[in-house]
């Protein structure tokens, strides 16, 4: 099976034309899927968890990727 970068493209398409980013693609199986032109809304308190993060980290209270795992390991029982 040939190594295929699995990389998102947004391409827009008029129904009609084939777009050139579709053309420039290796032959293979691909996945389209049509996305909503609106952006996602967020909950008031997916906002919140948000805000509450961003000042968290410009307060400087950071940790590390591996850290961040463990926590996130341990909250979810793993």
């Amino acid at each position: 099976m040939a190594d295929m970068s699995r990389t998102a493209k947004v391409v827009t398409w008029n129904g009609k034309d084939i777009p050139a980013e579709l053309r420039e693609l290796p032959a293979g199986r691909y996945v389209v899927e049509a996305v909503d032109e609106e952006a996602p809304t967020l909950t008031p308190d997916e906002e919140a968890g948000i805000e509450a993060a961003l000042e968290s980290y410009r307060q400087g209270r950071v940790v590390d990727a591996r850290r961040a795992r463990q926590i996130i390991d341990a909250a979810l029982g793993r």
